[in-house]
């Protein structure tokens, strides 16, 4: 069985040992494939060496969070953008608009995404998107990029069925993490409605642990435990959706 994450923040942890265990508890679990999301120029560092001392597993992407789009995102995307004249990147993420936090930046946000999709589009690289409140906003923007170079994940994904219907007609997979194990969630209604054909697995860690751990930590060797819930979703053994869903990210990411 081999799973893949598509999105982990796993680089966050800084303490090696710690590290090195969050990585062995990955391969004891059968995560062997994690893809980790740039948020901010300082993260790319940190990015970069954990790629490199795990570059059979660890695969990088660049882009600017929406959190962290402020009056200067112009000058942090040229940073970031010149970044990625000398990496192997396999997305522009994670990348959107996010109107939970602070909805005064929302024409600065849209601006980031529209300038990131042009990456994207000119590397022929999937995007990687953050949607937070901002369904419809993100959207709107799609919808005007459309076409064969538009692709990409939605990354947790918590829609309705309708918007779950529209992203995938765009192109887009769904990246489902911790929250379809959530009871009170009703992630799991809507995926009975949508093909595994369209979704990849995600941790998003170190947030949204899934069951039994919520409101703990995250760590990607609890995929295993996102994978086990779609197996009874789909009414289907955990090596089949393990298998699937890491082709669907291979057919992403191109690796």
């Amino acid at each position: 069985m081999l799973l893949t994450d598509t999105h982990t923040h796993l680089y966050y942890e800084t303490d090696e040992e710690k590290l090195n265990q969050l990585m062995q508890r990955c391969f004891d679990n059968q995560v062997r494939r994690l893809f980790l999301p740039n948020v901010d120029m300082a993260s790319v560092a940190k990015i970069d060496a954990l790629v490199q001392q795990f570059p059979q597993n660890c695969f990088a992407m660049a882009g600017l969070h929406p959190c962290e789009v402020k009056e200067d995102y112009e000058d942090i995307l040229d940073e970031i953008c010149q970044s990625i004249v000398d990496r192997d990147i396999y997305a522009i993420g994670e990348i959107g608009i996010d109107l939970y936090w602070d909805k005064t930046t929302l024409a600065f946000q849209q601006a980031a995404f529209r300038e990131q999709i042009k990456w994207a589009k000119d590397l022929e690289l999937p995007i990687v998107i953050h949607c937070r409140e901002a369904f419809d906003e993100i959207f709107e923007i799609l919808e005007e990029e459309k076409g064969e170079l538009l692709r990409g994940i939605f990354h947790c994904f918590t829609g309705n069925l309708e918007q779950a219907n529209q992203a995938i007609a765009l192109g887009f997979y769904l990246g489902i993490g911790g929250v379809v194990t959530y009871k009170k969630a009703g992630l799991d209604e809507v995926l009975k409605h949508v093909p595994l054909k369209n979704l990849v697995l995600e941790t998003d860690s170190p947030y949204l642990a899934p069951a039994p751990y919520r409101g703990k930590p995250n760590e990607s060797s609890y995929l295993v435990h996102i994978a086990q819930k779609l197996a009874e979703i789909y009414e289907n053994s955990i090596e089949e959706i393990a298998a699937v869903t890491t082709a669907n990210s291979i057919s992403i990411f191109k690796i």
